[in-house]
Parts: C-alpha cells; structure tokens; sequence
C-alpha cells in the first residue's frame, strides 16, 4: 500500500530546501529543474483517455464513450492498467534520452468524468455518457486500472473537469453554469465524489466555466469546502489550459493576471497549466498571497512525484519499452472494440452469410482513420479500417466493391468536381453488390474541442442531431436501390437514425472503435462475436422540445428525466442470441436513518436466473433501475443503481448475483442533502430500462420487484 504520510513527509523536507522563487517556479505545468537539489525538470501535461496520447505510438483503445459502452468495470480497469503500462514504458524511454518534454510524463489527465447531458456537447465522447451512477463507477474503475495497486502509484489519474462542465464550447472561457443544489448534488458531483473518495484520485482537475458565478478553478466552494473539507481530497488540483487567464480576460472576476494567480492559489489551485501562475511571486510581494500558500501548493505536488517513485528506484523502473502496442495490447484493444459495439437494429440480416459473392462497403468512414479514434489519442503502428476488416474477413472468391460516396460533410470530394460527385459511384457499387455496409457518421473534425475541430462555426459542438447534408443525400440514394444495407454508424454522441431505422436492415453503433475498430466491427458483422454493447447514452427523436444547450437544469435530459419517447434508450442494445430472465430475488436489510449519513451502509443483494436460449454465444448485461414511488424529490423516471457484463455460451444458465448500496434509494432534496423521502420502491432488473420503447424493441420486459417500508 501506498504511504502518503511518507511521501509527504519527503516532500515538505525537499520543499522546505527551496528558495521562495523555486518553489513558485514548480507551480507550473512545465516545471523547470532544481539542479542544486537534483530535481529534474517535469512536464505534469499528459493525456491517457483511450491510450497514451500525443507522444507518438502506443495501443488506441475505443474512445471512453465507448468504453462505456462496454457496462464493464472489470475489463475497463484493464484497458487503464495497459495505458498504465505503456506510459510508464515510454517514460522510462524518454528519461534515459533526459527528454521530459509535454505529454511525456506520469501524470495522465484522465479521465473525463463529465456527464454527457446534451446531446450537441463536442467533447461528450470523451466522457462515460449520462448517467451519474455509471460514470462513476467506470471513472473509478479506470483510475484504479492507472494508478494501481502497488507501493508507489503506476500513474497518477486526474477526474476532470471539475465542476458541472459540459459545454457549449464556444462560450466556455466566460460561461457562467448556473446549476440548482438539487441538480449538482444529483447529477454534476457524485462522479467527481467517488473519484475522490473510493479511488482517491491524484488530481482534480478545474473546468474552464464559472460555476455559481465562482470561476471553477478559483472556486472556494467547490475547492474548499467541497473538495478538500467535505470529501478530504488529498492530492493536488491543476487548472485547465489557460482557464486561470479567463478570470480577467472573460468572467471579469478580476482586472489583472496577478489578482486572477492570486484567486486561483488562493481556493486550492495548485498546478497552472498556462502561464498565469508568473505573477505569483508578484502578488506575494502586492500582499495578495502568502508564502505558507506557496509552499502548501509545492509540498503537493512534490507528494505526487514521490508517490510516483520519480525519486526513488520502484517496481515500475524495469517496464521495458516492447510493452507499447504489443501483440496483447493490441488483443485487448479489438475486445475492447468488438464488447464497445452496439447493435441498434437487426431484422435477421446479420450476421452476414459467408456465402455472398460482392459486398458493398459505401461511406466517408468507411476507410477512414480518423473515424477510428475521436480525439485525445495517441498515434497507432497499424489502424484497421471498416473496409480493412471487411476485406480481411472474406474468403478470395468474395468481392469486396468501395466507394467513399461522399466527402464526410463537404459537397464534393474532388474540388474541381461537380456537387455529390461520389454518389453515382456508390450507387454502381451497391447495385453490383449482394449486401452493402454503409459507414457514415462523424469524427473527431465535427465534434470535438473548442479549437480543435475543423467546424469552426460551432467550436466542436453540433448544431442539431442530423448527420451532414451529403450523408444524408448518400443514405437515402443507397437506399433506394434496393439491396439489403447495414448502417455502420461512427460518431460519438446521438444521432437522429429516423430513417434509417425505418429504411436500413441492421443498424451497428461503432462509436470510435480504436486502432483496432475495423477488425472488430467484422467480427461482429461475420458472427464471429455477438455484439454485447449497451447505449451510454439516450438518442432522442428530436430537439424540438429539448431545453436549450446554455440551460443546466436537467428537467428533459437523459433517461432520468426525459419526457418523450427515446428513438433509442439509454441501455438499449441487442445480441444475436436471446435470453430469459426468471427467479428474481431482491434483500433488503433495514434502513436506519433518514439521510445519506445515518443510513445503513450496507448493500441490497439481488439474484436472478439467466438463461441463453438462442443459437450464440454472447455477452449480455444485466441492469438494475430502482424507481422511487413516492418522494417529491425523486428523478421523474428511476436510476440505474447496478449492471453485470456475463459471457453466457448458448443453451447455458447462470444464477447472477449483484449488490447495490441502499444510498441508491436516497432522493435528492432542493437544498442538495440526500434524504429517504419514500417508503415504497420498484426495483427492475432486466437487461435494458424498463420503458416502454425498450421493452418494444429488445422483446423483452424487466422483471419489476417492489419494496415496501414499514
């Protein structure tokens, strides 16, 4: 086990050696060397969300939306134990070259555990969707699989960005996220909570927004009084990019960047990524910031490098540099893909015959990296496309036809061509083809980061639910010659499919699969693998009634409040095969006290009987959803409070066992305290939500157990 005492005991000793000037120059991202105490330069910027990102080669994992497709806690962990890995490879590589530029250290700026409330955010493929409950349960998972289990951390995770952040990207600088104590309670902060208290995150990173009308980065209440006092975090807390500059440059919450260092340090802001943290010798010697403070900030982030063994030899020195994307990194990454996708709909189509003599493989992302891999990512040795895996599946006699039928959102393709000029081109293809597979969709060009997304005209974000015009032109052209068409969609957030779920044989969500994707995606077209993915997310029928993106009240959003019909839900996904639930059982133990600190801790057991009785073997999760019946304060609709990835092989049975804690029946009230406000509670379990949409489409109705307080 790690020991922070010693580590930080270690850290004030070297810490207390340094000048004033020293220890303010090790409050910045690219902290320079203290040569007269043998402290190396470090650069604390590096990205692990789905792979090492930036520093060349290393495994591409799905991108996390996918991977929370996955509603697999066990298998993510390892995704993160190899990212793990492969950081610490690379660094001890690059240490014995001394090269300790950006994206080349231990410190990993992952995960992100925003909740992915609007449909339109650009960044919410890099999150693990919309649902508190799930995205803190894989948040932890995936900071346990980073920082491990041994003496000294393996890397040092981040929960990002801290707090109610989730666009829109192009007012993020000076945005004010004004959020009820209900909602952030319920929603925005139990992700970041269990980071904190169950994980013990490293670091927390700061959102760019105003929260309340405080600055995130600068915020007492959320760093004082939240973080570090209520939830005892105990590691660092950095800003995000040059969002301390924001304070005086766009919230105006102060006129000079020696007042924005000075507000910043002051809350609990320990590492500048930007350059603001300059003037805090200045605003010492103004008065504005004490040495004690600086001190406090420099003692942290000592701690973490000693807790990292950056001084210190450790079990980690030894990882040789052959790790990075080796042969079972690589496995992994296309588990990961083919367990990430999502079958939307099959009308008996797949899996595919291996008796067809031409496939058409038709779309922009059909053969596009780019599609592979959303953003944050690192750079692959080898990327297996759709069209790839399509060709390397089939037998010789197999022809495998392509066209790209359309530039992914411009016009044309040929700039001297005329307009949709690859569209007669697709059109040929499917009509001298058995099948075609049609690969549209989005990457990381369309949605994305403020800044860096090629569509400038809405910074990163989508403007409404509709794929691009020519994909669309594309869609409907195949679709009217007639063959069977199966729609491989890449994007990372919802997508309005209205017609293609009326007009298209089979639908597959690929998300960004990884390096890996295309081999993964033929395995589940060919029925090599069924496909197990659940949504992370809802897609919604339209926007027409759906609150305006700058609005954080979640009334309206996500499977917890939605209002209408989903045109697909969240937790929605089909097999090949077909299961059946029976002899459900659910235990409560007895509940003392009203409110989140009297009550039991302990956890309600529930068992059910699992039976494959289709012709594959495949994974299936299994979902609880508790409804609360009663409490004024109650989410409209119910929560997942629990979910269990199992490989059941066909003909077999399984008794499945699973715990939820009893906080999962506490209600939300409007002053953010988590009360028991009710008495009587329907627990589902089943292997979707219990709507009426998914019932309808998976077949199959979730067994409803009611609990009753005397």
């Amino acid at each position: 086990m790690r020991d922070r005492k010693e580590a930080e005991e270690k850290a004030k000793k070297l810490v207390g050696q340094m000048t004033l000037e020293e220890k303010a120059s090790q409050l910045k991202y690219d902290a320079p060397a203290i040569r007269s105490l043998n402290v190396p330069a470090y650069n604390w910027w590096n990205e692990g969300l789905h792979g090492v990102a930036r520093a060349g080669t290393a495994t591409m994992f799905p991108q996390a939306i996918g991977l929370a497709a996955m509603f697999d806690e066990e298998l993510l962990s390892q995704v993160a134990d190899v990212v793990a890995t492969e950081a610490r490879g690379k660094y001890n590589a690059y240490a014995r070259e001394d090269d300790r530029d950006i994206y080349k250290g231990l410190t990993l700026w992952s995960p992100n555990v925003n909740i992915f409330r609007d449909p339109r955010w650009g960044r919410g493929h890099e999150t693990y969707g919309e649902d508190p409950y799930l995205t803190s349960r894989l948040g932890v998972a995936f900071i346990n699989g980073l920082q491990g289990k041994g003496k000294y951390l393996k890397t040092a995770a981040c929960a990002k960005h801290y707090a109610v952040h989730s666009g829109p990207e192009a007012i993020r600088h000076a945005f004010n996220a004004q959020v009820t104590q209900k909602d952030l309670w319920e929603t925005y902060l139990p992700a970041f909570e269990a980071c904190v208290k169950e994980a013990k995150v490293e670091a927390v990173m700061g959102a760019y927004n105003r929260t309340n009308d405080e600055p995130c980065c600068g915020s007492n209440t959320l760093i004082k009084e939240i973080l570090r006092n209520k939830w005892h975090h105990q590691g660092h807390f950095v800003s995000d990019c040059w969002a301390i500059k924001d304070f005086h440059e766009h919230h105006r919450v102060t006129s000079t960047a020696v007042e924005s260092a000075s507000l910043a340090i002051n809350a609990g802001c320990d590492l500048n990524c930007g350059n603001t943290y300059l003037n805090i010798l200045r605003a010492h010697q103004q008065g504005l910031v004490s040495e004690e403070t600086i001190t406090q900030s420099a003692e942290r982030l000592f701690t973490t490098r000693y807790l990292l063994g950056l001084f210190d030899e450790n079990e980690y020195d030894q990882i040789p540099y052959n790790v990075v994307e080796c042969k079972k990194h690589r496995t992994l990454a296309k588990t990961a893909a083919e367990k990430s996708i999502i079958l939307l709909k099959n009308d008996g189509i797949l899996p595919l015959s291996q008796k067809l003599k031409a496939i058409g493989v038709i779309g922009p992302n059909a053969n596009s990296r780019a599609a592979l891999i959303g953003n944050y990512h690192g750079t692959s040795s080898r990327y297996i496309t759709v069209l790839e895996g399509i060709q390397n599946s089939v037998e010789e006699e197999v022809t495998v036809y392509y066209s790209e039928g359309s530039h992914l959102f411009k016009e044309k393709v040929e700039n001297l061509a005329w307009p949709n000029d690859r569209i007669s081109e697709a059109v040929i293809v499917a009509k001298n083809s058995d099948v075609v597979i049609l690969c549209l969709g989005l990457d990381g060009t369309l949605e994305g980061e403020e800044g860096d997304t090629g569509n400038s005209y809405a910074s990163g974000d989508k403007v409404d639910l509709s794929l691009p015009k020519v994909q669309e032109q594309l869609l409907r052209k195949v679709v009217e010659v007639g063959k069977p068409t199966i729609l491989c969609l890449m994007a990372g957030s919802a997508i309005d499919l209205s017609f293609a779920k009326e007009n298209v044989n089979a639908i597959l969500q690929l998300g960004y699969p990884g390096a890996e994707g295309g081999s993964a995606a033929a395995n589940i077209i060919f029925g090599k693998v069924s496909p197990s993915g659940k949504l992370p997310i809802t897609f919604y029928n339209s926007l027409e009634n759906f609150p305006a993106f700058e609005d954080y009240a979640m009334k309206g959003r996500t499977y917890r409040y939605i209002e209408e019909k989903a045109q697909y839900p969240f937790g929605y996904g089909l097999t090949y095969s077909k299961v059946q639930l029976s002899d459900a059982n659910v235990i409560v133990p007895e509940l003392i006290g009203k409110n989140e600190d009297e009550i039991s801790a302990e956890n309600i057991q529930v068992s059910v009987t699992i039976s494959n009785i289709g012709e594959f073997d495949t994974d299936e999760v299994i979902q609880l959803y508790v409804k609360d019946c009663k409490s004024k304060y109650a989410v409209r609709n119910y929560n997942l409070c629990g979910f269990k990835r199992i490989l059941l092989p066909k003909g077999t049975t399984k008794r499945v066992e699973l715990i939820f804690s009893c906080k999962s029946l506490l209600a939300v009230n409007d002053e953010g305290i988590r009360i028991l406000d009710s008495n009587e509670f329907i627990v589902y379990i089943g292997i979707s939500q219990p709507d009426e949409e998914s019932v309808t489409l998976c077949n199959m109705k979730p067994i409803a157990i009611p609990i009753v307080f005397k």
